[in-house]
């Protein structure tokens, strides 16, 4: 029998039209354009901020486009995975939402939670339902409203984070093409320095939480990036030397748009020169699990069949890895 591979056939995306500048976030905290393009490398982000709108309104948005693009029949749509971090309620999952939004029947879904590096383990679980030959048709989207849990009057996290949504589209081939390796790690220590204090099960809502700004983001700033660009750089490498890819037969290099520091590390420990690196951090800031399949959206011309792809990431909980993906269409046919 034939091996398959699970192979991306098409990308959609979403990003709300407000668009909040360094200009604008300096008026409301005490930072300036270039304190934060020096440190973060963010011009600007999207906000979603029509009332009543959550990440569902996005995923559907990015999902739409997909479907409109790829011509797939939505009957034949056979599973849905929305990776998440700001879900639209607790319970039900934003995935079972989406599928209500699009007239799915004949999918089930469900939401992944792994913080920022979430599209990535999306897209090794959404890899294995089409490999499994059970599932031939699976939506995968990444999508997060961070302004939902950001606290704007905190001058270290404000300006970092965005609103937005993508999708890919994965089916199965028998050609040599699709996501080829993983390599994905949690090294749980994580928690102390990433975290949201309050809302869960440990700690749930009251007026205490609420008067005392715990459901916001909570990051120790510092140790963070400094176990992001150790573990992205190392992870990268390793996937790299695995698969006998090297600086000249990588095509691209897609990393977290989390900082552009950690993106530098990275294509330096690589040796890929930056333009061979997918970077729109400047224009979205970081959507958590939104921006790896935002810059497939956003370069998807640029791809070729064949190309050589590394993505890789890291998140809250320390979740991070590399993926390796051979591209499997040539995007300005699209």
């Amino acid at each position: 029998m034939e091996k398959i591979n699970a192979v991306i056939t098409g990308v959609g995306g979403y990003v709300p039209d407000y668009v909040l500048t360094n200009d604008e976030l300096s008026r409301m905290v005490d930072t300036t354009d270039e304190w934060i393009m020096t440190r973060i490398g963010v011009k600007e982000r999207r906000i979603l901020n029509e009332e009543g709108l959550g990440t569902s309104y996005m995923a559907r948005k990015a999902a739409k486009q997909l479907v409109q693009k790829t011509g797939v029949n939505p009957d034949e749509i056979d599973a849905v995975v929305v990776c998440t971090t700001t879900p639209d309620y607790h319970f039900p999952s934003t995935a079972s939402i989406l599928c209500d939004k699009l007239g799915l029947k004949n999918a089930f879904a469900f939401d992944l939670q792994a913080a920022c590096c979430g599209f990535l383990y999306g897209l090794e679980v959404a890899a294995s339902l089409v490999v499994s030959g059970r599932h031939k048709k699976v939506i995968l989207v990444g999508a997060d409203k961070m302004s939902s849990m950001v606290d704007y009057s905190d001058r270290a996290t404000c300006p970092i984070f965005g609103d937005g949504a993508a999708a890919v589209l994965l089916e199965p081939t028998t050609e040599d093409y699709g996501i080829m390796d993983s390599i994905l790690r949690t090294d749980g220590k994580g928690l102390p320095f990433l975290h949201m204090k309050a809302g869960g099960s440990v700690c749930t809502p009251s007026y205490f939480t609420v008067d005392h700004k715990m459901h916001y983001i909570y990051q120790e700033g510092r140790t963070v990036f400094k176990y992001a660009v150790s573990n992205m750089s190392d992870i990268t490498a390793k996937i790299a030397e695995k698969n006998g890819l090297t600086k000249d037969n990588i095509n691209w290099v897609i990393p977290h748009q989390a900082n552009m520091r950690i993106i530098d590390a990275v294509a330096s420990r690589l040796q890929v020169p930056m333009e061979k690196v997918m970077v729109n951090i400047q224009r979205y800031g970081n959507t958590s699990a939104g921006t790896l399949p935002l810059c497939l959206w956003d370069y998807e011309k640029k791809l070729k069949k064949g190309d050589n792809l590394i993505f890789t990431a890291f998140g809250a909980g320390f979740t991070f890895g590399a993926v390796y993906v051979k591209w499997g269409y040539d995007g300005n046919m699209k």
